[in-house]
This record gives C-alpha cells, structure tokens and sequence, in this order.
C-alpha cells in the first residue's frame, strides 16, 4: 500500500496554533481507531460497546492529509492512540508518511503492547521515536481480570523489545483503581529502582460507559504518593517541563522515575498544550468536553487545504479553559477508545 503526502507544503511563520487563553497548541493526540484488542474495565463497558462503521472513520490518505495540515498549523509532536493503534492496518507505512513532514519534531504512541513485540524495530525505523505502555498490574491473573481476556507474557515481552530498538523512556501507564490494584502500586513502582523507565499512576476519569467504575474506583494521586512513602521513605520531587501533565518524583537512588497524573485531583488545564484527532475525523478540543469540529465532513465535501485550516485554528482558538468535573460536571459523550486518551 502507497500512502500519498500532500505535494505542496508551506512553513507557518507562527509559532503555532493559539487559543484564546494564549496557550499554544503543538501537540495533537491523533485516535488511529475506535477498536482495540483490550476491554479494560476503566475505558469499555463489559458488553454493549459498540464501534463505528469503518466507513466512518479516516481513511490513510485523509490522516496523513491532516497531519500535514497541522505540521502547517505548528504542531510538532504527535501521539497515535487508540482505541489500540497497533490494530490499525498500515501502521509503520503512516507513522513514515507522518514524520516527513518538516516540522514533526517527534511522534509517540501510547499501547497495551499485546501486539509490539512483532513491529517495535519496524515502527522504530519507520520515525517511531517513543511508547507508552498501559499497563495496570504485573500479576498475569489480576491482568488478564483487568483487561478482560489479555496476557500479560505477550505484553511484557513487547515492552522488552521496545526497549531494545530503543523506542524510549519507556513509560508505564498505570490507571489506579480502588479495589483493583491500588494494593499493587509499591511493586509497580519498584520497576524503577533498577529500569530507567518511568512508571505513571493516573487517576481514572469518569468516561462514557465507565461512570460507575469511576464512582467507586477514584484513588487520588496523593493517596497513592503516600502509600508509595510509607514502603519506601520520602519520595525526590524532579522538575518536570510545564507541559508535562506528569508531576514527576523519584525513589531515592532509583535509576528510573514516577510519575502522577492527577486529572481530577489537581487539574492541569493552565498548562495544556494539546488537541486530539478522533478516528472518525473530528477535532477534539479538550478530553472532557463534547465540543468538536468535524474536519473529516469537511474534507469529504471538497475544503480546500486553507479551508481545513481555517476550521482547525478556529475550532483551536475556542478551545475550553478546563473541565469542571470537581464542580460535578460531566460531558464526555464519547468513551476514551472513540477520543483517543
């Protein structure tokens, strides 16, 4: 299979897309697809889940037509997500396609690693330059309990060939559910002493489908910081970059880190510097608000390439300040694997 990059393209002068809080936006999370392998019980419903016809979603040519437009725009790292991005077809041909565009300074992937072991070196030669791994316990039953079917041997030894090519910092994802595995966050982070990895409890976030399990589950990041201090003494604060939605901490002595990402106890909307691409096509403005702006509709109607553009700073420009879910407010309509995380 081809994939064909726009022919023409012309530098922004700007540093980039700004809303109108002044942040700039040059990160954009891009939803490969709605499908995953996986259904983690803090993302899908046990049953009922239900997943968009392919006809709605991007095809390659309009992915990588877009991603060319936002490189226009000023957005110089990407994130392919899900869903779970190792399913979609043609995966290492559009992360090669989306790195030559001037201006993609670097491109990410967040994955349950089920399926890394057999395309790490390709995706690694084809521009990958790091992953995120989703990984919520390191007890094989309790993983397989977790995901609702997964192995956790197959995902461990796709974490241990993305180290090799050297997609790294390796990074664990570890979304802390209370009644789960928040029993088991000491042995996660135990990972760092002798790995240098970074280990990230996130709190779960009241997502469509999962509501339920976010009203019994929700364990804050401080809760999980002193369970963490009282097996191994106090934790190293580290400065993180401002963006980093990730407040960063070592064990004293430790050669990787950990991180706590701390959506609903300690917002970090001041400093949000991202945009997601859901897989049918629409610009996502924040993770937990419905807003949109649907480029794929547009594109399939005939926009040019400064109309699309025109659409994804306007739709940028009215980007929210922030989600209100400590106010009670909740207005994801979408579940996490249709946005993308």
């Amino acid at each position: 299979m081809t994939i064909v990059s726009p022919l023409v393209f012309h530098p922004s002068p700007a540093p980039g897309p700004r809303d109108a809080f002044g942040r700039r936006m040059n990160y954009l999370r891009i939803s490969l697809t709605d499908r995953c392998n996986f259904r983690c019980v803090y993302c899908m419903p046990a049953v009922g889940m239900k997943f968009q016809p392919r006809e709605e979603l991007l095809t390659d040519d309009e992915l990588v037509r877009i991603v060319g437009l936002f490189a226009e725009a000023g957005v110089t790292k990407l994130r392919l997500t899900g869903g779970e991005p190792t399913v979609r077809p043609h995966l290492v041909e559009l992360v090669r396609a989306f790195k030559s565009f001037p201006g993609i300074q670097e491109i990410a992937m967040t994955t349950n690693a089920l399926l890394l072991g057999r395309i790490a070196a390709a995706l690694k030669e084809a521009g990958l330059d790091r992953v995120n791994v989703s990984i919520d316990t390191l007890d094989p039953v309790r993983f397989r309990a977790m995901t609702r079917g997964g192995r956790f041997d197959l995902v461990w030894k796709g974490i241990e060939e993305a180290d090799r090519v050297g997609l790294g910092p390796i990074k664990l994802n570890t979304v802390v559910v209370r009644g789960q595995n928040d029993h088991e966050v000491v042995e996660m982070a135990r990972l760092t002493i002798e790995r240098p990895w970074q280990v990230r409890f996130l709190e779960i976030m009241p997502m469509e489908g999962v509501g339920m399990v976010y009203d019994e589950g929700l364990v804050t990041s401080e809760e999980t910081r002193q369970r963490l201090e009282a097996a191994f003494g106090p934790l190293e604060e580290l400065e993180a970059p401002p963006a980093d939605p990730a407040r960063l901490w070592r064990i004293p002595g430790a050669a990787g880190t950990i991180g706590f990402i701390s959506p609903i106890s300690e917002p970090f909307c001041e400093t949000c510097n991202r945009v997601r691409l859901t897989a049918d096509g629409n610009l996502r403005l924040c993770l937990l608000h419905p807003d949109e702006v649907n480029l794929r509709d547009a594109m399939r109607a005939g926009a040019t390439d400064e109309e699309l553009l025109a659409l994804i700073r306007g739709g940028i420009w009215r980007k929210p300040w922030g989600h209100r879910i400590h106010e009670g407010e909740r207005n994801t309509v979408r579940g996490m694997s249709q946005i993308g995380g």
